[in-house]
């Protein structure tokens, strides 16, 4: 490394994210200026660690050469950063704002002091690249004369589509939305990740000449729907990445009111809006002036709280059914795994700005829905849970009087999600799992129909945009074997 002992000498320091005052004011990303003294400093502390568990399994789904490039990054070599940065990620302008960083969990500094600020160094590098004009369309340079259809057009399926194109083939991404990029366009809000970023990759992705499709619902059956069969009989092979989009619901009592949403409608909702009229159409779930509770936690919790403070909510809660975490890990959480430890995200300092505490209730679960006469929702009860370990289980139980009447206009539910939408399986003939994912192994990712492959959460379930990428780098792989030999 550049200097090999900064890890002792110099502190962690993240980029900052902008002022909370101001932010909440716009739909503008979070991030500040891109501050080149800070990276060259942070860079420097990646250490001489020997096996760079980063880039492992415990750390980073599509294995970036992290020690590499941030090796470069202190050498001033932004150019050839980029180009090691690449080597593993097709869209490291997303993963570097998005990901949780499961590289910075794994980090061998981290097993003793604060980890290596790898989130922060990684989109620095990506948007230096753009700035610089270093990232543009690179089409391949002959065609196979093979075609392949797409369906989804999230990180799994873009990545597939970028990796199938370079190999020669023709590549057509369907997407039942009426914008490209799945999970990235409607799932992430604009704070976290700008929509125009998203549009500048997918230009590029067209520039390289891959084709795409919207309001293209493959399987389906309403006006947009476009049928598998014949899409099979057109295409040498088909990808499925349609992703995991059947959420989890919480079917208890009055579950009919008006006033509850699952998260992603609420989000998909907003960010339509957003982009189509700055949200003058009114075409979106409003928050504004509304006691709101999100149930649920995890990143699209957080993103369901940032958005309403933006609207203007009178109040925000969020009800955590586990206990809260701990400070620091716990015996039972050890380095390099991923730290099951108490976080801030950008959600919950709003909300504390704003409310005067963090918004998170642990240890609660909902057990009616309350409405008024015209049905709509009025408020929710709860009932304290206590968590006890039992013969190497966790055991959970009511605490008794613990019952609580909240006041609530509006209610978002994320609670993950259970698996794909089983429709497009169904008019595929393939089979699924035990848990109505896509069946096909990992490591070939063949479904049970010949030349009708899967990736992503679709197949995996619920998980990172990083694993995301990775399945549809490694999925493409497999589509170009079959099609070449």
């Amino acid at each position: 490394m550049g200097n090999p002992t900064a890890f002792k000498e110099i502190a962690r320091d993240t980029a900052p994210y902008r002022k909370i005052t101001v932010r909440l004011q716009d739909y503008g990303e979070l991030y500040t200026a891109r501050d080149e003294h800070r990276l060259h400093s942070q860079s420097a502390r990646c250490m001489d660690c020997g096996i760079p568990f980063c880039q492992s399994n415990d750390g980073c789904p599509v294995s970036n050469l992290i020690p590499e490039w941030n090796d470069l990054v202190y050498n001033d070599r932004w150019r050839d950063a980029l180009d090691r940065l690449h080597h593993t990620n097709n869209f490291p302008e997303f993963t570097g704002r998005v990901c949780p960083a499961p590289c910075e969990g794994s980090c061998v500094l981290g097993a003793t002091e604060t980890p290596v600020t790898i989130k922060n160094i990684e989109y620095a590098i990506a948007d230096r690249g753009f700035e610089e004009g270093w990232i543009v369309a690179q089409p391949p340079h002959t065609r196979t004369g093979k075609k392949v259809a797409v369906i989804g057009s999230g990180p799994a399926g873009l990545a597939a589509a970028a990796e199938l194109n370079k190999a020669g083939h023709t590549v057509t991404v369907y997407e039942r939305a009426d914008r490209i990029g799945g999970l990235l366009m409607y799932g992430i809000p604009n704070m976290k990740l700008g929509k125009d970023l998203v549009e500048r990759r997918v230009q590029i992705l067209r520039d390289e000449g891959i084709g795409f499709v919207t309001n293209a619902d493959v399987g389906g059956s309403g006006e947009n729907a476009i049928d598998l069969t014949q899409l099979r009989a057109d295409n040498d092979a088909l990808l499925l990445c349609t992703g995991a989009t059947n959420a989890r619901d919480l079917p208890i009592e009055n579950r009919e009111l008006k006033g509850i949403y699952q998260a992603m409608e609420f989000l998909h909702a907003n960010t339509k809006s957003l982009l189509d009229s700055n949200l003058e159409d009114g075409n979106y779930i409003s928050a504004k002036g509304k006691n709101v509770i999100v149930i649920g936690g995890g990143d699209t919790g957080t993103d369901c709280i940032g958005t309403s403070a933006r609207h203007g909510a009178k109040n925000i809660v969020n009800f955590e059914l586990l206990p809260n975490p701990p400070e620091e890990r716990a015996a039972d959480n050890p380095w390099p795994q991923w730290p099951k430890i108490m976080r801030v995200d950008y959600g919950h300092e709003e909300s504390r700005q704003l409310f005067g505490k963090d918004p998170r209730e642990y240890c609660l679960m909902s057990k009616s829905f309350l409405g008024d006469d015209a049905g709509n929702l009025t408020g929710i009860t709860t009932v304290k849970v206590e968590w006890t370990h039992v013969d190497g289980q966790w055991k959970m139980a009511e605490v008794e009087g613990s019952e609580k009447t909240w006041e609530a206009d509006l209610i978002m539910l994320s609670m993950g999600f259970l698996g794909p939408e089983q429709y497009t399986a169904q008019a595929a003939g393939i089979e699924v799992d035990e848990r109505s994912n896509y069946k096909a192994a990992y490591d070939d990712f063949r479904t049970s129909v010949d030349g009708i492959y899967a990736a992503g959460d679709c197949r995996r379930g619920q998980s990172l945009v990083v694993w995301g990428i990775d399945e549809g780098r490694r999925a493409a792989a497999e589509v170009d074997k079959y099609l070449m030999g």
